[in-house]
């Protein structure tokens, strides 16, 4: 068994980034410039969007962070974002989700100019991935590519399921491992809450991405032998003899799926790291199409 590690991974893709940087600062060239919008005071929001920084200030990039009330309205974010739209020295820029309920979070993302959109969630950028063109790759679902790719796991001809029809991972992925290329080719299910049986579509599968954050989801009843497991899913479960009070558990039931599969990512390490590392790629890209 191998451990898909995204935090390794997460960091060698920081180091090609950072030497990219590097050429652009010995030339002159402006730096890439991410900025993050977080409405109001979400605690894990606000964890998501300092690592963020933090990521940039590392890669060497320049960001931005916009932060405003729990009372902002919806006219008043649309109004940030048409003006970060019109910002030339911001190459591209995320609504940090999940926001306020008196805003209306589809028509917000629709607003995001498309050539700024690193997070790949304007119709436009979706559209263009399921049709197989360049353009930004929501950065969970680009990680779990990267993750596959670097470590050469076969997907051609694969038999994968994905758990969890989200338009964050979920959707895309049934997408991107179906096109053509590595890693993609496979067969895809597409499963969810109202799936019946999904027992013995799991058990048949060779790759399986869970995306559900139900906490243990995925027993190893539920997986055949050599399977790939990716897993997406985070959540905080309370645990008492933990000194944060909680502990960070995935969708599979790691210590005893792993024992049957060939590759398995690890929660937390496995997908979380690569997904902020995409968004540095995402954001590099976005610079060098301004250019």
């Amino acid at each position: 068994m191998t451990i898909l590690d995204g935090k390794k991974v997460s960091n060698d893709i920081k180091n090609e980034i950072k030497q990219q940087v590097d050429k652009m600062k010995a030339k002159n060239e402006k730096v890439p410039h991410l900025a993050a919008v977080i409405v109001g005071n979400d605690g894990a929001s606000l964890t998501y969007v300092g690592s963020k920084v933090r990521a940039c200030e590392r890669v060497g990039f320049e960001s931005t962070m916009v932060r405003l009330s729990n009372t902002t309205s919806e006219i008043e974010l649309l109004d940030k974002i048409e003006e970060l739209n019109q910002d030339d020295d911001i190459d591209g820029f995320i609504i940090q989700l999940p926001l306020p309920p008196q805003i209306n979070t589809q028509k917000v993302l629709m607003a995001v100019d498309p050539s700024k959109d690193v997070d790949g969630f304007h119709p436009e950028n979706f559209g263009k991935m399921a049709l197989d063109m360049s353009t930004f790759i929501p950065a969970t679902p680009f990680g779990i590519l990267e993750l596959l790719d670097r470590y050469g796991v076969e997907t051609k001809g694969k038999h994968t399921v994905v758990i969890g029809r989200s338009h964050i991972v979920g959707r895309p992925m049934s997408i991107l491992m179906g096109r053509k290329g590595f890693p993609g080719n496979s067969t895809v299910t597409l499963t969810h809450s109202h799936t019946k049986n999904i027992t013995q579509i799991t058990s048949q599968a060779d790759i399986i991405i869970s995306a559900l954050g139900v906490p243990n989801f995925l027993k190893a009843e539920m997986v055949k032998d050599d399977a790939v497991i990716i897993d997406v899913g985070i959540t905080r479960v309370p645990d008492e003899t933990s000194p944060k009070g909680y502990i960070i558990t995935g969708d599979v039931d790691f210590e005893n799926v792993s024992k049957k599969a060939s590759y398995i990512t690890p929660v937390p390490g496995g997908v979380g790291p690569m997904t902020i590392a995409m968004l540095l790629k995402n954001t590099l890209l976005a610079r060098e199409q301004r250019m």
